[in-house]
């Protein structure tokens, strides 16, 4: 990726031309269905600077995720374009989606999505691995580092299933950090939280944010996206409202 504050204050676009970190343009998704075509995203736009933490809010089937998994490339958009540093994601090919999302977007899931037989630190070290990022000798010492940073040295050699879900939510933000994305996409990670460690989960992200990592969050938990840089609402497939921390 192009330097992205240079990118994000306009002064040397990327690529494709675009001025921000990320931008969705014009972004429709439809998807076949027995009662007919429905339209999950209508024309979506939205732009992301670097070192933002922005939350994507709305009801459930507003469009929200399939917002975030047109970003990340786990979706594809139906028409419009995706762009991401100096990637034009909308045009990747499926084997180049994978190498490219492993290496530039550390991705966190609401159920984790950890590998069930091995062990938490294997679960980290699995993306280096996939993606050859570090010598094969610097992969363990390299996920022990990531899991001191969500204070789970401790559990390292435990398989998920012996481990609580904010354990396995934290492990699961480790692994997401793992190959040093510049970018975290998470949809609902606070989801299966309670309270309290949804807060940590939180202020983990935040501590990430001022150490220089982009976030995008999707969550209906609306106490917490009062505490990123910009919540935006997602309902009936369009973005109505933007909110920018003051």
């Amino acid at each position: 990726m192009a330097s992205a504050n240079g990118a994000a204050n306009g002064s040397t676009p990327f690529k494709h031309g675009n001025a921000h970190l990320i931008e969705v343009r014009n972004v429709i998704k439809e998807y076949k269905t027995g009662a007919g075509i429905f339209r999950a995203l209508r024309g979506v736009n939205l732009n992301v600077n670097s070192h933002e933490f922005v939350a994507i809010i709305g009801k459930s089937g507003s469009g929200k995720s399939t917002l975030i998994n047109m970003i990340t490339g786990i979706d594809r958009p139906t028409s419009g374009e995706v762009l991401v540093g100096d990637t034009a994601v909308h045009t990747l090919s499926e084997g180049r989606m994978a190498v490219w999302r492993g290496k530039h977007l550390g991705v966190i899931f609401q159920f984790f999505q950890l590998l069930p037989t091995l062990t938490l630190v294997e679960n980290v070290m699995l993306p280096m691995d996939f993606c050859n990022v570090y010598r094969p000798a610097e992969r363990f010492d390299k996920a022990m580092h990531l899991l001191e940073l969500v204070d789970l040295t401790q559990n390292a050699h435990k398989l998920p299933s012996a481990c609580s879900g904010g354990q396995q939510q934290r492990a699961a933000i480790a692994r997401a950090l793992a190959n040093d994305p510049q970018i975290l996409a998470a949809d609902e990670p606070t989801g299966n939280l309670d309270s309290k460690t949804a807060g940590q989960i939180f202020d983990l992200f935040n501590r990430l944010v001022a150490e220089g990592k982009t976030i995008l969050m999707v969550t209906h938990d609306s106490d917490l996206s009062r505490r990123v840089t910009r919540s935006v609402m997602v309902a009936d497939g369009e973005i109505v409202d933007e909110v920018r921390k003051t």
